[in-house]
């Protein structure tokens, strides 16, 4: 019996969900990417050699591997394009082994520009996003004007596609925010000339898979950004653009739930954000910037410097109700390596209530006091160790209460960037 896995990020992003992927990849034909746009950078080190993917999944590293995009995900041409030609730069054989739903919205110019835009005019109270366009290509979709990769194969039609949506972009650029037009007619042109590129990889996905799985193949569902960015039950309105949960998989890639068999949620050992927005654990002190450098906290899209703090256990809880998490993949367990005191989040008092759970909204979670429990640290490196009893002792106890705290099991505990540095405790596919 085929076992299909969905692995999603359990926080704010960042978590390691690129190396968790690339590594389960092994076991499955298929990776399926079903959310999110190039915005998520998925950091996969090989015997030592860095793979910075964005849109395309994270299995791609694994030669026979075929890889997915889902009509759930937003897709960029020209950065579309440019990750397959830096991958086949670096000698991955991307070109023939990805395949891409004609339903995917496509992410234009005028997008990015209308992003750019209106961050800038929000001044200090800006959201946040990576200006790559992707909120303004969801909000395209749900308006019921997106233009998707499928209309790449019709240009006469794309053509009057984007001029009917520029004619609102460029008033709203003009006259509005008080900044340039784009360039229809050669947006036009230069999109056009991509085209062939990627209408070569159009495909049926959600019946592909749908089949292949009848067949008997495995394959891995692989989620952009974490569960605290998640449109409907993240920390709004600083979160993402689409729905970032596990049970996104099944409309973002067309297939039944009932063939999406485990959920497995990376977590850090600790907490990072990037971005505006609440963060409860957050450090400003020594501690907080030693993590920051020790687990090279910035981020692989952007470059932006992680807001960083300790491991916050009433936000994983919500992360595990909210996905059905039946593992825990914990990652960078060896960059608390060398700590005297390690604290872990177990609740928050918030208007003077003990809460175990994450509250809603923004709002709430800016009044969240947290509550801490306190570990001693170890002395010992932890870095590369693939067994659990090779663990120092003290690293033990820790991650038995993170894990009693966010109520999931330990899957996988990660003490290394390298595919090979990693203890398993609970294989996802058996």
């Amino acid at each position: 019996m085929p076992i299909n896995v969905v692995v999603v990020g359990a926080q704010w992003g960042d978590e390691g969900k690129g190396k968790i992927v690339d590594w389960l990849t092994e076991s499955v034909q298929g990776v399926v990417r079903f959310n999110g746009g190039h915005n998520a950078g998925h950091t996969l080190v090989v015997n030592g050699k860095k793979t910075v993917v964005r849109i395309i999944p994270s299995g791609i590293m694994h030669p026979g591997v075929m890889c997915y995009i889902g009509n759930g995900a937003v897709v960029s041409p020209e950065a579309f394009l440019g990750e397959v030609d830096e991958l086949e730069a670096a000698g991955v054989n991307a070109e023939a082994r990805i395949r891409i739903s004609g339903d995917c919205p496509l992410i234009l110019p005028y997008h990015v520009k209308l992003d750019h835009a209106r961050e800038n005019a929000l001044g200090d109270k800006k959201i946040g996003t990576t200006g790559r366009g992707i909120g303004p290509a969801y909000e395209d979709k749900v308006a019921r004007r997106a233009i998707h990769v499928c209309d790449l194969l019709e240009p006469e039609m794309f053509a009057e596609k984007v001029r009917r949506n520029c004619k609102l972009i460029n008033f709203l650029l003009t006259e509005y925010y008080k900044t340039e037009p784009v360039d229809v007619e050669k947006m036009i042109t230069d999109t056009l000339a991509l085209a062939p590129r990627i209408t070569n990889k159009i495909c049926d996905v959600s019946h592909t898979l749908n089949v292949l799985m009848a067949q008997g193949q495995q394959f891995l569902f692989e989620g952009a950004q974490g569960t605290m960015l998640d449109i409907d039950h993240g920390t709004y309105p600083f979160v993402t653009s689409s729905n970032t949960v596990a049970g996104t998989a099944s409309p973002g890639a067309g297939v039944g739930p009932e063939k999406l068999n485990y959920i497995l949620g990376i977590t850090k050992a600790y907490c990072t954000r990037v971005g505006s927005g609440p963060f409860p654990t957050e450090l400003f002190d020594e501690v907080g910037e030693e993590l920051r450098k020790k687990g090279n906290e910035y981020g692989a899209v952007t470059g932006r410097p992680r807001r960083c703090g300790w491991f916050d256990g009433a936000a994983l809880r919500r992360s595990v109700e909210l996905n059905g998490l039946l593992g825990l993949a914990v990652m960078k367990l060896d960059v608390l390596d060398g700590l005297t005191t390690v604290k872990l989040g177990v609740g928050y008092e918030c208007d003077g209530k003990r809460l175990d759970v994450m509250p809603v909204g923004a709002e709430l979670v800016a009044k969240c006091i947290p509550i801490y429990e306190e570990f001693p640290g170890w002395s010992e490196s932890t870095f590369g160790i693939t067994e659990w009893d090779k663990l120092p002792e003290n690293a033990k106890k820790y991650l038995k209460r993170l894990s009693e705290v966010a109520g999931a099991p330990l899957a996988v505990v990660s003490t290394g960037p390298d595919r090979e540095q990693t203890i398993l405790l609970k294989n996802p596919f058996e």
